[in-house]
Parts: C-alpha cells; sequence; structure tokens
C-alpha cells in the first residue's frame, strides 16, 4: 500500500485524535499517557468493548433463530442469490481467520434461511483483498472496518447500510471511563508495550521495534501513525524495525512474546473475549502495559456495492438486525468481530471523520489502489 503522506496539517489535526484526561470530546493537545512508574496491573475489564458484562461465546452455543422474515425475495434460478449463484459476504481478516471464517458461514446460512437467497463468504487475506472483492462485485456484501470503508466508498461508491454497536470497553488510560458497558457506535485504538522494553511514553518509542495491523487498519494503522508523527516520531525512520503482525490479535501476541517492543490495536485486544488472548495467555497483562489511547473512531459496519437490488439490501440489513437482537444470533455476532448490535446508517455516518482525515492531510481518495 502507498505510504501516507502526512503533511504539516497533521502536527495541528493530531490532536483531535488524541485523548487527555479531559472527556474525548473535547481534543486534547497530546495522548492519554501512562503514570510514569505504571501501576500494578488492574482488573481486566471484561470482555466484547466493556468491562463489563460477558458477551463471549460460552461453551454451549444457543441455536440463533433464523426464520423467515417477511420481505423474503425470491430470484430465478442463475440470478444473483440463487444456488448457483450465491450473494458473496467479504469479511476483513482483523482477528483470527479461523474464528471469523466460523462466525461467517453461521451468519451465511441464519441470512439464508431469514431472507430465502443463498450466501457464501470470503475472508480476506488483507483489508484491500476485501475491499477489492467489493470492487469488483466479486462481494456484494462487506463487513469493511472504518477506513476500508471510507477508501471502497471513495473508490466503487459502495453504500454503507449498517454500523456495529458495542458495549464499550476500555483500558487503565482511557479517560472516558464511565462509558464502560453502553452501547456505542464507536471505538478507540490503543498503544501497548512490553513492560521488560521500559516504554512508559510515546517518546520512549524511539528506536524500538513497533508492530501495526494492517496498513488500511483505522486503529491499528492510520490513527496511530498520525499522532506519532504529531508527537515527533516518523514511523519509517525511528523505530528500530516495522511489522503489519496482520490482525489486532496477532499484535498483541507479538507485543507479549517480545517480537515487537510496542504497538496499537484496538481497546482492548488484550481482554476482549473475541481475542481471548486471555484464555491462551494468562500471564498477558503482567506482560504487557498501556501507553496512550487515540479519540473516538467511528464503527465499522456492513456495506453493500451499489449494483445490488434494493430489495436484496433491504432483506439482508432486517436479517442482520434480527439476528443481533436474537440471543443466539448474537453469540454468533460476538464470535465475529464483538459485534453488540448494529444501527441503520448512511453515507453521512462517517463523513465528519473522513473530513477530519482530509484536514491531517489524509484523504481516502488519493490513497486508493
Amino acid at each position: 500500500m502507498k505510504k501516507l503522506s502526512l503533511l504539516l496539517a497533521v502536527m495541528v489535526i493530531a490532536a483531535m485524535f488524541i485523548t487527555s484526561c479531559a472527556p474525548a470530546a473535547t481534543p486534547a493537545p497530546a495522548p492519554t499517557a501512562a503514570p510514569a512508574q505504571p501501576a500494578e496491573p488492574t482488573q481486566a475489564p471484561e470482555p466484547t468493548e466493556a468491562p463489563t458484562a460477558a458477551p463471549a461465546p460460552t461453551n454451549t452455543p444457543i441455536p440463533p433463530k433464523c426464520e423467515p422474515l417477511p420481505n423474503q425475495v425470491s430470484v430465478n434460478a442463475g440470478d444473483l442469490g440463487s444456488p448457483e449463484n450465491p450473494i458473496v459476504i467479504g469479511f476483513v481478516p482483523s482477528g483470527e481467520t479461523g474464528r471469523i471464517t466460523r462466525a461467517g458461514n453461521e451468519i451465511a446460512d441464519c441470512l439464508s434461511q431469514m431472507t430465502g437467497l443463498s450466501f457464501e463468504i470470503e475472508v480476506g487475506t488483507s483489508f484491500a483483498a476485501t475491499i477489492e472483492a467489493m470492487g469488483a462485485n466479486k462481494a456484494q456484501v462487506g463487513f469493511l472496518n472504518t477506513f476500508s470503508e471510507l477508501l471502497a466508498e471513495a473508490k466503487y461508491g459502495i453504500i454503507p447500510g449498517l454500523a456495529v454497536l458495542r458495549k464499550y470497553n476500555t483500558n487503565p488510560v482511557d479517560p472516558d471511563k464511565d462509558l464502560a458497558g453502553q452501547l456505542e457506535p464507536f471505538y478507540k485504538g490503543q498503544f501497548i508495550a512490553n513492560k521488560a522494553s521500559g516504554i512508559q511514553t510515546l517518546q520512549d518509542l524511539k528506536g524500538k521495534t513497533f508492530c501495526f495491523v494492517d496498513p488500511n487498519s483505522t486503529s491499528g494503522s492510520i490513527i496511530p501513525r498520525i499522532i506519532l508523527q504529531a508527537n515527533g516520531i516518523d514511523p519509517e525512520k525511528d523505530f528500530a524495525g516495522v511489522q503489519n503482525a496482520g490482525s489486532h490479535d496477532n499484535v498483541g501476541i507479538a507485543v507479549y512474546k517480545g517480537d515487537c517492543d510496542a504497538g496499537v490495536s484496538y481497546i482492548d485486544v488484550l481482554t476482549d473475549a473475541g481475542a481471548n488472548l486471555q484464555e491462551k495467555y494468562p500471564d498477558i497483562l503482567d506482560k504487557v502495559t498501556y501507553i496512550a489511547v487515540t479519540d473516538r473512531i467511528p464503527s465499522d459496519g456492513v456495506q453493500f456495492v451499489k449494483e445490488l437490488d434494493p430489495a436484496i439490501r433491504a432483506s439482508i440489513t432486517d436479517g442482520l438486525l434480527a439476528m443481533a437482537e436474537d440471543p443466539g444470533g448474537n453469540q454468533v455476532l460476538r464470535l465475529l468481530y464483538t459485534i453488540n448490535g448494529f444501527e441503520k446508517i448512511d453515507a453521512t455516518f462517517y463523513q465528519p471523520f473522513a473530513e477530519v482525515l482530509k484536514k491531517a492531510g489524509v484523504d481516502p481518495a488519493t490513497l486508493v489502489k
């Protein structure tokens, strides 16, 4: 992917992305940082973007109710949505691919029963691959992250249909702790570091190894790069080594193992039930510390190619909304990307964020491949 060309405007606007001790709605001049002497690890927040209710899939899954919808769509043999020509749902690889595949197939099966249409899924090998699949009409429905949505909209005119709602998750250096557990259409990114690296502030990152998620990851690359530049850190020159780990889970694991001294992810991949890192690495909070958080980022969501029949789009939208309301369906969505619900949106939902990026010198329309 092309390297971001961050102009001098980055230094001015980046404060809009960085939270301090004030509420996130008020831009702060620098990211909220952890205390100079890190406190002992606090009680880990509960899963799925919130430290309260535990939304993780249980060992005894609840079967989703996939009852036929009143607005089922009939298609002819060979038409899109028929068994011979299934609708393809594309998923970005932001988490563990096996988990996304399992949940994606369950979603496709349930939507098929609800809408009367046929579906298959495709988990992209990268964020960009899922964008291009939609652009080539090889996938008609997408679960794109925020920045990928902006790229796909700018290049291919994809239509946003739903925004994800999650129980807000927090971490010890996040000033928005009072929102913990509330359903919100936004999230944040976080800077984390291996405690053995001695990193306590963003300035300590110079000369260290660093993990991003993917070049098109909003909280795992785009916004953190703006913040780093605003703090006098050039990711291309000031790190001893840089790698794209491929997923938020992989960043957490790499920092834990010391493969990267520090990295960025969504809040809070270390304790999120979907990532499930605490079960795999019980001492992860003893070895990894929090450095700073970003400002609020509008949620990822569900998008459609512009060529898709509006009746089919409406049926799929209603099916996903019904799944989110059903305990069994909601459990599947949480397994996918720790989704707690959806809200209907249109193209205006992402525009304020897109304008902020442009003022920082990051214009999605100029970055598409």
